[in-house]
């Protein structure tokens, strides 16, 4: 009951750390109850009690998901969970494995280097792929330790986050000492193999019992290389964010229409849709910014197959006197290989508000969202046996578009591309000076979805060293900078800023940023994968050791 409560207790104290609590301050303590919870555990129930954490954590931060239509919780919940608690409960069985076959001080060492590996893997699995709720995503509120991105990506700071919370447990776990059973009657050679702490005992006289402790130096240089990494990141960010961010000046103004998702494609409404988007246009010219933005899916149909609708949205950027980015989802007639087969996409359009300028631009999303925009290997995987409907697939782009203003170069992503941090790196690769994420969360209700989302944002902002800024039809609608301040954002009179109607006006500068993360993207990865294959190897060795030793 002990060890349960503490599984439970971690996982609270992780969920606390995200929004809408962003507690992150939590997440440096977060793991402690779970190390002390699996340690000195089988190997089977360091599995289960960190598995048990896993769902127990996307359960909380996944909360939100029973808002979106066809989701079904008891099945659909089910599958979540098996499919994301094991990235938890491998960790605690390749910690309790290193710990077992090597010591506890090296299980506590490599524990940042198998979190981080399996943080990735989670990230990079194809259709599955979820980078949502890393572990450094709590961090987002704390410029001054998030810096470090710009060389490693988000994941150095979740590896940070895990070996801090290593070093507690080494304070906690050196103090505890552990009883060794007497020497079996009949074990060979008088070496008896310790079945909960996975040592190997010293011979001993018959009813002597002895003990181990961690030992002092290994303790110290635990405890020494994570605050000598953790002050390294605080002052490496104090440093970083002193700096003034120069260049020249651009006004951008954000519309967000906050428009149901009940009436975002009835033809009923399509009318009262456009005129919410003319009068907040129409509001925000008046600041007279370079450019005005729509969000994801903006128009109430395909402005490539309406003319009127078109003709309408030409009309609004003429009148605002500036050019305007939208999202509208748009589909190409006919398919070169199946010609009576339409293609979609979903697209976002740079609208030039002269008539005699040049033409308009368009990006065509590149990371469509399964089960939303299509499904993955419908033709061969029987989704409808767990309650997925089926759908009309979208078409995925393939060029990184960089879109050209008179004032500046910018990339835009569209809906959760912005979680990708490889994707969304290389618009900025490709020549993009600040990027812009077009989106629509209304499916998702009044909860901490949007607020969440924004916490990859920030990160991609300060991982390129360049202005984020983010369009959302219900929220959240805001401006980042290159340090990963929420500079500003669309809000009520009561400080809300989900589901409300308004717009914003703010300055971004574009910038030509390459930082290391940009140009080599996660090549620390890399070094946390050999770092989890050399952990694991040498306790598999020392293992064997021990074995032909007792034979």
């Amino acid at each position: 009951m002990k060890r349960i409560l503490l599984v439970l207790c971690s996982s609270l104290l992780l969920v606390l750390s995200f929004p809408n609590f962003d507690l992150g301050f939590l997440a440096w303590v977060g793991l402690l109850p779970l190390f002390i919870a699996i340690h000195a555990k089988s190997l089977k129930y360091s599995f289960l009690l960190s598995f048990a954490c896993g769902v127990l954590f996307f359960a909380g931060i996944f909360y939100w998901i029973v808002e979106v239509p066809g989701y079904k919780p008891l099945i659909h919940h089910t599958l979540l969970g098996l499919y994301l608690g094991p990235f938890f409960a491998f960790w605690g069985l390749a910690f309790s494995y290193i710990s077992k076959r090597w010591g506890i001080t090296p299980a506590l060492f490599a524990a940042p280097f198998v979190w981080v590996f399996l943080e990735y893997a989670r990230s990079n699995l194809d259709f599955l792929s979820l980078p949502w709720a890393l572990l450094a995503h709590s961090q987002y509120r704390y410029p001054v330790v998030i810096q470090i991105a710009s060389v490693t990506g988000a994941y150095g700071i979740s590896f940070l986050i895990v070996l801090v919370n290593a070093g507690l447990a080494v304070l906690i776990l050196g103090h505890e000492r552990l009883k060794i059973p007497p020497r079996l009657p009949f074990s060979k050679g008088g070496v008896t193999t310790l079945q909960e702490e996975g040592k190997v005992a010293p011979p001993l006289e018959k009813g002597d019992r002895g003990g181990f402790q961690i030992g002092t130096k290994e303790k110290l240089s635990l405890e020494v290389i994570a605050a000598s990494l953790l002050i390294f990141t605080l002052v490496y960010g104090y440093f970083t964010i002193s700096n003034t961010i120069a260049g020249n000046k651009v006004k951008i103004s954000l519309v967000q229409g906050n428009i149901e998702q009940s009436k975002k494609w009835n033809p009923r409404y399509a009318r009262e849709v456009m005129k919410t988007y003319t009068d907040l246009t129409q509001e925000a010219s008046k600041d007279q910014p370079a450019m005005i933005i729509w969000p994801e899916t903006a128009t109430p149909g395909s402005i490539t197959q309406i003319p009127m609708l078109y003709s309408a949205v030409k009309s609004i950027a003429k009148n605002a006197g500036t050019f305007l980015l939208l999202g509208s989802a748009q589909h190409q007639k006919f398919a070169s290989k199946e010609p009576m087969r339409p293609k979609y996409f979903n697209s976002a359009y740079l609208i030039n508000p002269d008539p005699a300028g040049s033409k308009n631009q368009r990006y065509d999303k590149i990371r469509l969202f399964p089960f939303g925009e299509y499904l993955p290997f419908k033709e061969i995987l029987p989704w409808s046996m767990i309650k997925v409907s089926s759908l009309d697939s979208y078409t995925p782009g393939k060029e990184f578009t960089v879109f050209e203003h008179p004032d500046f170069r910018f990339g835009v992503t569209i809906c959760w591309e912005s979680v990708f941090p490889d994707l969304f790196r290389e618009f900025v690769k490709h020549g993009a000076q600040c990027m812009i994420n077009v989106t629509n969360e209304a499916r998702f209700g009044k909860t901490a979805a949007s607020h969440q989302v924004v916490t990859s944002s920030v990160f991609r902002a300060v991982e390129n060293r360049i202005f984020v800024v983010r369009c959302a039809n219900t929220g959240v609608s805001c401006i980042i900078d290159p340090h990963g301040h929420i500079v500003d954002r669309v809000k009520d009179e009561k400080g809300q800023d989900i589901f409300v109607r308004g717009t914003m006006t703010g300055e971004i500068i574009p910038l030509d940023s390459k930082t290391i993360y940009t140009r080599y993207g996660d090549w620390f990865v890399w070094v946390v994968f050999l770092g989890s294959v050399a952990f694991l190897f040498i306790g598999w060795c020392r293992g064997r050791k021990v074995g032909q030793k007792q034979k």
